[in-house]
């Protein structure tokens, strides 16, 4: 699975959200500049949050972003959703509307549980999780474990 540099810098963006929760909204310049996101890349992301509901945008003087929602509420799955779409596809497609036949018909098993098990973490991880430090105990293991950071 790859992760790409704009959901990176969308999780990046609404963290900083996060961590701010019930400040004043947040101009895309500052955010851009703290997290060192090329700021019209962000602004496109951040279009794209708004569209999907996460943030939402105010002009003017006192203007910029903010979450609609409270950290606890929004996932990084809702996030990466957001800008990227489905979080794992194969050749662009859902690994639940592809077919295999043959000799490749376990694959299609494999991609759905690669598939479920990417959800799984995605979808248990909140902005909250992040901006507390307080990541499951589940995810924090896996990455504890020395072959989670060792290339085979």
């Amino acid at each position: 699975m790859r992760i790409s540099a704009r959901a990176d810098y969308a999780v990046r963006a609404v963290l900083e959200f996060a961590v701010r929760q019930g400040d004043a909204p947040v101009k895309a310049e500052k955010i851009a500049a703290v997290q060192d996101i090329p700021h019209t890349f962000l602004e496109g992301i951040l279009g794209d949050l708004r569209r999907a509901g996460i943030v939402d945008s105010r002009r003017g003087g006192g203007g910029g972003y903010r979450l609609v929602r409270g950290a606890t509420a929004i996932t990084v799955a809702d996030v990466i959703r957001a800008v990227d779409g489905p979080i794992v596809s194969v050749r662009g497609e859902r690994p639940t509307g592809l077919s295999c036949t043959g000799s490749a018909q376990p694959l299609l098993p494999l991609w759905i549980a690669l598939r479920a098990n990417v959800r799984k973490i995605l979808e248990g991880v909140t902005l909250s999780d992040l901006a507390t430090d307080a990541l499951p105990e589940p995810v924090r293991q896996l990455a504890a474990g020395p072959e989670a950071w060792e290339n085979p």
